[in-house]
Parts: structure tokens; C-alpha cells; sequence
């Protein structure tokens, strides 16, 4: 009897520690898909720091095979530091531009877009976008709805920050979309 308290003991520490070392669903992942699937997760680092931990979040009933693009999804980034909106939005136009998506005038508003949106990030805060196929993206802070934006090819080149083939963060795209 007492080997088996034991042992339920210590399956029980472990299962805890499992779960602690999972990332928790959060709000705006609860309000936007009916039965989430973490479908793949990562750390984003800049020469060596920490910047965010990326969840990229699908429904439960969606098929693998179907296309992102295809399929509404969650791209939430958790921050390790602080950060201004100006900044993120910055970086976010940069890498679009890497990629060679849109028109300079098109890049111009986007930059303008994502500046008056994204707000300052504090360490453990996290930004969240929505991609709504054949709509555009939906924006949320720390569970918060930020702002829709109804502009397919602006939310096509904002997820290929992440998520295209060209993307300069190959590593984190590769645990994201679970290529490993």
C-alpha cells in the first residue's frame, strides 16, 4: 500500500510539471477558435536575446493538409522584454519588405496601419492576430480585442513574417508548422 501512495505521488508531481511547463490557452485564443489545437510553438531570439515565445493555434477539427491560408488560425507572440509599438511595427514592416510583399504606397499605410495599432509590450504581455481567410486579421493585446483589419493582402504579408517560405526567422517557422 504504501508503494503504490508512492508512486501516485509521484505520477502526480509529474503530470503537474507537465502541465506547468505547457503554455496556457489564452483569452483571445478562447474567444476566437472553438476547440483549440496548439499546432506548434518556438522562441524568436535576436543575436542571442530572447525577444518572444511564438504559439501558433488551430482548431482541434482542423486538417493538417489544408492550406494555412485556407483556415482560420492564431499567430500569439509572448514578449521576454519590453517593447514599443512603433518598434514592433518597424520590425514588422522591415520583414515584409524582405519578402518583397506589396506595393511601396501599400507598405507606407500598412507601417502606418500597424504603428497606430500595436501598443507597447511589457515583458510576459503578448500580442495576438487572427488570420480570417478571404477577410483579413483580427488584433488582440493580453486578450484584449484590439482592432479588424479587412485587408486580405495585408494579413497574407503580416503572417509571412513567420510562416513564409523566405522568412528570415527559418528556425522558429519550422517548429511553428511542426517541420521538425
Amino acid at each position: 500500500m504504501r508503494l503504490t501512495r508512492i508512486g501516485f505521488r509521484i505520477l502526480t508531481m509529474l503530470l503537474l510539471l507537465q502541465v506547468s511547463s505547457a503554455h496556457a490557452i489564452s483569452l483571445s485564443v478562447q474567444q476566437e477558435l472553438v476547440r483549440p489545437r496548439l499546432f506548434g510553438q518556438g522562441s524568436y531570439r535576436w543575436f542571442g536575446l530572447k525577444i518572444y515565445d511564438a504559439f501558433l493555434w488551430r482548431e482541434s477539427s482542423a486538417d493538417n493538409k489544408i492550406a494555412l491560408t485556407d483556415s482560420k488560425y492564431i499567430l500569439e507572440l509572448v514578449y521576454a522584454r519590453d517593447l514599443s509599438g512603433k518598434r514592433i511595427a518597424a520590425a514588422s514592416i522591415d520583414e515584409i519588405r524582405k519578402l518583397n510583399l506589396g506595393t511601396p504606397s501599400q507598405q507606407s499605410a500598412w507601417l502606418q496601419l500597424m504603428q497606430d495599432i500595436f501598443p507597447d509590450v511589457r515583458e510576459g504581455s503578448s500580442l495576438s492576430g487572427v488570420y480570417l481567410p478571404d477577410q483579413g486579421v483580427r488584433f488582440y493585446h493580453n486578450g484584449k480585442f484590439l482592432k479588424e483589419i479587412t485587408d486580405v493582402e495585408f494579413a497574407r504579408a503580416f503572417f509571412s513574417i513567420w510562416l513564409d517560405e523566405h522568412t528570415s526567422a527559418q528556425r522558429l517557422r519550422t517548429q511553428l508548422l511542426g517541420l521538425t
